[in-house]
């Protein structure tokens, strides 16, 4: 019962930590949209490069929790 407890707990802190990845990448591609609209080319740019680089980030810590998630199995 408790295991169930723990995954579902789990579960539901993913979902969360989606929705609001989710969220965020959504005001990049919102805030890259108007910046285009209004030709304003270097915030442009910039925005583009902090969206890649929170994309690096996140990606980044799916496979290191992966990683560690898969070692933990092996030491199990």
């Amino acid at each position: 019962m408790a295991r169930a407890t723990k995954d579902k707990s789990f579960q539901n802190s993913c979902a969360h930590e989606i929705l609001l990845i989710n969220k965020i990448y959504e005001s990049f591609e919102a805030l890259e949209d108007t910046l285009g609209k209004l030709k304003l080319e270097e915030p442009l740019f910039i925005t583009y490069m902090a969206k890649k680089s929170f994309a690096d980030k996140v990606f980044n810590q799916i496979k290191h929790n992966h990683e560690k998630l898969q070692a933990q199995k092996y030491l199990n």
